[in-house]
């Protein structure tokens, strides 16, 4: 699993690729015996769009290994503030210097980088063969993923902070790309040109990814307060649901429910064509600024107050909480068996 994908907001000036299989014995001491190496679970080597699908669950379909190690590591010169993706046989992630790099899996070498004039923020995705990611320049951007060149491009009215999604348009007919904005507008673009689907403006902000609910319906929070629901075939709106406060990254969906944190202190539950909340979790006096993970039975967020928090999905109730040395600004990852996230003190 490629570790950068953990953190939205962790410095991170080194590629890191852990892999528990290439962990080396270590000597033993005279009279010991070395215990049966650990049965390594499935490769993962795909992680093509943030948070591991259009519906945004943060779900890692594989057992997590206990005793990983480093195996190699590559140096992009400057810090990274964004998640990576994962696939045909690439890495791509971006700087906060502009740039956007590809790293060959097989050869562990660059392929090569692509320059923009602004912060990268935002999760890159891919699909067939390209590579789709806004910047902080305002630009939105569609490269090969074999040579970087640039496909195409649009302009927004602000940056683009938060990573795409790519789905398949309800008739089958065209590959789409949808990706939201500073500029508060979410954007249906078709991933051949980057020619505009649809546009749905809301009133402020928006800093999370859509989230596809059902193959039809899009869901999304802002810093207006609202999480909006809206038709994946016309971008018109089906459902706004009010909340206490901002919300500052993506929600998270499980079946037609839609869980987020906001700025209010809460984590909450709607139903996507529900006109009232299902559940809120308020546990104290901090914010909640990640994604959440969903699995079958708890919803995971962190904190500022330092904690992860597991809250039963299905009720709104506390399951567990588990304390760092630090704020948790990182999105977590729900695998099999195991969460992982990253703290501000520096452990992960």
């Amino acid at each position: 699993m490629f570790h950068a994908g953990l953190s939205r907001f962790g410095i991170l000036p080194l590629i890191t690729l852990l892999l528990a299989a290439c962990d080396k014995p270590q000597p033993q001491p005279a009279g010991t015996t070395t215990p049966p190496a650990e049965k390594a679970p499935p490769a993962l080597t795909d992680w093509p769009v943030t948070r591991g699908g259009p519906q945004l669950q943060g779900r890692v379909a594989a057992t997590l290994f206990r005793s990983p190690v480093i195996e190699w590591t590559h140096d992009l010169g400057a810090p990274c503030v964004a998640e990576a993706a994962v696939a045909e046989g690439a890495i791509v992630v971006g700087d906060v210097m502009g740039n956007i790099h590809c790293i060959d899996l097989a050869t562990r070498k660059p392929r090569w980088t692509h320059e923009t004039s602004d912060t990268i923020q935002a999760a890159p995705a891919i699909s067939k063969g390209r590579v789709f990611v806004g910047s902080g320049d305002e630009s939105f951007l569609a490269l090969d993923l074999k040579t970087g060149d640039k496909i195409w491009s649009i302009q927004g009215g602000e940056k683009f902070s938060s990573a795409a999604s790519v789905v398949t348009a309800p008739d089958g007919s065209a590959e789409w790309i949808l990706v939201n904005g500073y500029d508060g507008i979410s954007r249906c673009l078709l991933a051949s040109d980057g020619s505009e689907v649809w546009t749905y403006k809301t009133d402020d902000y928006i800093n999370g990814t859509p989230a596809v609910i059902d193959g039809r319906l899009v869901a999304f929070g802002g810093c207006d307060k609202v999480i909006h629901v809206i038709n994946l075939a016309d971008g018109k709106l089906v459902n706004e649901v009010v909340t206490d406060a901002q919300i500052t990254n993506s929600v998270a969906t499980f079946g037609t429910t839609i869980f987020c944190g906001n700025h209010a202190n809460q984590v909450i539950a709607t139903e996507a064509e529900a006109e009232s909340l299902k559940w809120i979790y308020q546990p104290g006096d901090f914010p909640f600024f990640t994604a959440p993970a969903v699995d079958d039975t708890h919803v995971y967020i962190g904190s500022r107050d330092k904690s992860l928090h597991a809250i039963q999905r299905s009720d709104g109730k506390p399951g567990w909480t588990f304390k760092t040395g630090g704020r948790v600004e990182s999105s977590p990852l729900a695998f099999d068996d195991a969460i992982v996230f990253g703290s501000s003190d520096g452990r992960r």
